[in-house]
This record gives structure tokens, C-alpha cells and sequence, in this order.
């Protein structure tokens, strides 16, 4: 089985070693995945980057890989080198990581940081975040139907990444984790579920800025037309079981085939 390879992944690797990057080989290996945010918007994945190594010798703590709408920066090796090095991105006294999946976070899980903010299609940087998660999962033989936990869930009195980092476009961590198997699936050639349509032809008002999807209904589509609030736009009926946004799950589709979310119009 091949993985379609979307993207790229720029190996950028911090000085080793140093207390952001101790060269300390992962035992007994890529057990799991630990969902980040930058927590710090408009920060993009070259200058997280940069920041970690301008500051290596300053604090221990770090990630393996940085995602953003341009870029995949691997810092720490994990998927272009597999031999696999620690990163320090959870605490080691929380215990949650032992209790569900049996080992440390930092001794056995690749941890990925979304960046995010104005200045970050966020979009792209969310498709691309997806993307590595599933292509680790491929990579080391983990279930992305279970085998990640964001960072909020380990270390629940300190963090809430990545859940803000999602926020800020209106995603839920729950449609996260579904996306992250859609994901995987489509890389993996395993057919995705068809959608219930229903022929319903009308018309409505955008109340909020309406983003027009390519193709199906879910925000990982590329944005084709921006309709602004006030405009008239037709569709020739809709779908139930698009991807849920604030829990509504129906879309409507236009003449192209196109989709649009039915919360955005009145």
C-alpha cells in the first residue's frame, strides 16, 4: 500500500545536541502522536522554527515538525530520517500519556504544532496538518483512529492546543480526529463514504461570508468563490452528512457541483 505524497517536508534540523534537541533516539519508538498549536498567532512554521534554534541552549522544550499554509518544517528527525529523536513537548509528570497509551510522550510520540492566525490561510495550513499527522500514521504502522491525542487532554491545567489553534477557523477537535482517518483513507486509496443527495432547488441569503467549496462538502475543499453577505446564491438541493460545522452537517450544491455550508445562509 503507497501513500500519496501532497506535500513536502523541508528537514530543518536544530543543533544537536543542545536542550532543545538532545540527538536522544526515541525507545522503544513512534507509539503515538501528540496534536500541538503554536499557541502564539500569526507565527509562522519557519520562525518557530528559528526561534528554537536561535534559543537552543536556553530551555528544554521542543517539537518534531511545524506546519503552516506554506511549509512542513521537521526540526527534530521523524519522517525524514526514520531514526526518530526525542522532542521535549509534554511534561513528563502529567500522567495521562502513560495511562492511555503506555509510554512518555516525549520518549515514544512525534509532536506536530499548527501555526495559525490572520496571516495563515488557514486552510491550507489545516490540509497540510492532516496530511503529516496521516503520513506519520502510515509511516509507523498507527491507527488514526486512535493513535493521536492533543495536547490539552495530557496536560489538561496548562494547555488547550490544539483546540484554540482550530478555534480561530471555526473547527472542532471531535472533526479533527475524523479528518485525520478521511485523511488516511484518501492517501491510502481506501474509498470514502458517499453523500445522501437530496434534488431540492432554491435560492437563500448570505448572512455571514459564504466560503463556496470545490467539489464536497467539507472545509478541507479548496475555496473557489467568496460570496459576501447579502448575496443571492442558488443551489440545486443538498447534502445531511457533510462535514459538521458548529454541529450542522448540511451543505448545499450548486449548478457546478460545488457545496456551500447552510449555516452561513438564511
Amino acid at each position: 500500500m503507497a501513500f500519496k505524497e501532497k506535500y513536502s517536508i523541508t528537514p530543518s534540523y536544530l543543533t544537536s545536541p543542545s536542550r532543545r534537541r538532545s540527538g536522544l533516539l526515541m525507545s522503544p519508538g513512534v507509539k503515538f502522536i501528540v496534536a500541538h498549536d503554536t499557541g502564539n498567532p500569526k507565527s509562522t512554521a519557519r520562525g518557530n522554527r528559528n526561534y528554537y534554534e536561535n534559543s537552543r541552549d536556553e530551555m528544554s522544550a521542543s517539537a518534531h515538525i511545524f506546519v503552516d499554509d506554506k511549509e512542513i518544517i521537521e526540526c527534530i528527525p521523524a519522517l525524514t530520517n526514520l531514526k526518530p529523536e526525542k522532542a521535549w513537548h509534554v511534561l513528563y509528570g502529567v500522567p495521562t500519556d502513560n495511562q492511555l497509551f503506555g509510554y512518555n510522550a516525549n520518549d515514544a510520540a512525534i509532536g506536530v504544532e499548527y501555526c495559525y492566525g490572520d496571516n495563515i490561510n488557514a486552510d491550507e495550513s489545516y490540509r497540510k496538518y492532516l496530511w503529516v499527522i496521516a503520513k506519520i500514521c502510515f509511516t509507523y504502522g498507527l491507527d488514526p483512529a486512535s493513535s493521536i491525542i492533543g495536547h490539552c487532554f495530557l496536560d489538561p491545567k496548562r494547555k488547550t492546543d490544539p483546540v484554540t489553534g482550530l478555534l480561530q477557523s471555526r473547527r472542532t477537535y471531535d472533526q479533527f480526529l475524523k479528518d485525520i482517518v478521511s485523511e488516511f483513507n484518501e492517501c491510502t486509496g481506501v474509498a470514502a463514504d458517499e453523500y445522501a443527495f437530496t434534488s431540492n432547488p432554491g435560492t437563500g441569503k448570505v448572512l455571514h461570508r459564504l466560503n463556496i467549496r470545490k467539489g464536497a462538502p467539507t472545509t478541507k475543499a479548496d475555496v473557489i468563490e467568496i460570496a459576501s453577505p447579502g448575496a443571492t446564491v442558488a443551489y440545486t438541493g443538498f447534502i445531511k452528512n457533510g462535514e459538521p460545522v458548529n454541529g450542522n452537517a448540511k451543505w448545499f450544491k450548486n449548478e457546478a457541483g460545488n457545496y456551500f455550508w447552510s449555516g452561513a445562509i438564511g
